[in-house]
Order: C-alpha cells, then sequence, then structure tokens
C-alpha cells in the first residue's frame, strides 16, 4: 500500500489560487478569492482520494509551471489546473463534465470574463482524451502538465500505480488488471503522449519506459 506523502503547504496553494484567480480577471472588481479555494481544497482533500489529492494538484501546477512558455493564456491553464478533478468519483464516468460545470458556476461568480470562463471549461472536458489539437497551445499544456507523472523516475511512478490502485480498490483484482492494462495499451499505441515542445523532449521516452514496465507486470 502507497504511504500518502505529507500534504502540500494550504497557505501556500491560497496563494497560488489567489494569483492565478486575480490574473484570470485583469483587473475587474469580484468577491474574495479565498472561499473558492476553501472550497476547492475541500473536494481535493476527500478522505476517499489516494492519488487526485492536493499533492497532485499542486504536481499539475508545477508542471504548469514548467511549460508556461508554451502557453497562450496561462491563466485559464492555471485555473483549469485548479478544477481539471476538483470532482472526483472514481467509479463515475462524468468527473470531467462534473467540474467544467463547477468551473463556470464558480467563475462565473468569481468574476472570471466569460470568455476565460469559457476556456476553462474547454480545457477540463479535455482531460478526458489528453488529445488536444496541434494549435491547441493551451489544452497542450494542461494535458502535459496532468500526464508528466508518467515520466516519474520508477519508484515514485511505482508509488503513483499503487495510489491509483487504492482509489479503485473496489474493482475486484483481475477486473482492474485487466481494464488497467487496457488503458496502457491506448497509451502506448498513440504517436506521442506529450504535445509541447518539453513534454516530447524531457517525457516522452521515461514514460514509455514506465507504461511498458507496468503492462509487464499486469500482464505477466
Amino acid at each position: 500500500m502507497a504511504h500518502p506523502a505529507p500534504a502540500p503547504d494550504p497557505a501556500a496553494l491560497r496563494a497560488r489560487w489567489r494569483e492565478a484567480l486575480l490574473a484570470a480577471r485583469e483587473g475587474a472588481p469580484g468577491p474574495d478569492p479565498d472561499p473558492y479555494a476553501e472550497d476547492l481544497l475541500r473536494r481535493w482533500s476527500e478522505p476517499r482520494r489516494r492519488y487526485h489529492t492536493t499533492a497532485h494538484l499542486t504536481a499539475v501546477l508545477d508542471h504548469v509551471d514548467t511549460l508556461r512558455a508554451h502557453a497562450g493564456d496561462l491563466a485559464a491553464v492555471r485555473l483549469a489546473a485548479w478544477f481539471h478533478d476538483a470532482v472526483y468519483l472514481p467509479e463515475r464516468s462524468e468527473n470531467e463534465e462534473r467540474s467544467a460545470r463547477l468551473a463556470v458556476r464558480a467563475l462565473t461568480e468569481a468574476g472570471v470574463p466569460e470568455a476565460r470562463t469559457a476556456e476553462v471549461a474547454r480545457l477540463v472536458r479535455l482531460t478526458v482524451t489528453h488529445a488536444p489539437g496541434p494549435d491547441d497551445r493551451d489544452g497542450a499544456v494542461l494535458c502535459d502538465a496532468d500526464l508528466a507523472i508518467l515520466a516519474a523516475p520508477p519508484e515514485a511512478y511505482a508509488e503513483y500505480t499503487a495510489r491509483v490502485r487504492e482509489e479503485y480498490a473496489f474493482v475486484p483484482d483481475e477486473a482492474f488488471r485487466t481494464g488497467r492494462a487496457g488503458i496502457l495499451r491506448q497509451l502506448l499505441a498513440l504517436p506521442r503522449l506529450f504535445s509541447t515542445p518539453h513534454g516530447s523532449e524531457a517525457w516522452e521516452d521515461p514514460a514509455r519506459r514506465n507504461l511498458r514496465a507496468e503492462l509487464d507486470l499486469l500482464t505477466s
């Protein structure tokens, strides 16, 4: 069983949320950002989560920062990172859609312009497929940031897979192995996993090594 890492500092996450929201408003007035941060942090800290936690949120935000030069609307990408798994029930298939709708409600109320709010929702929905178009710079940044865990060092990758298994503890072992193996084969069949120049150069090869190693374990 994977042992949860120390939770990221909530104060630091609140500060990152405030920065992202204020940047997205572009100087327009709006309500206090802190209650929105509290709601999101509560969602990301739900006890049933094992991988999709504030640690994952922090990692995605960090990866977005790494890829920031490739983004067109960095504020929208950062907000999308906050919302992309805000609604997460492993037994449900509409988590991304529900997360996108939450983003629309919250950001509209929080004073984010309509066009940027719509872009955040679009980016959240894109994490269903992680398949941005060739000219979708913001989609590429968010999807690469979300998938960067696949390129982690082998020990960290093993911890990631263990936490995912814990989230799906309600699924019998054989069914989980079959389903997980199918996902890995789909990923390995893609012409590329990462769409940004940095992702392609730094993450593509180690991610494929990790995926192949996991698939071998599941099918041996």
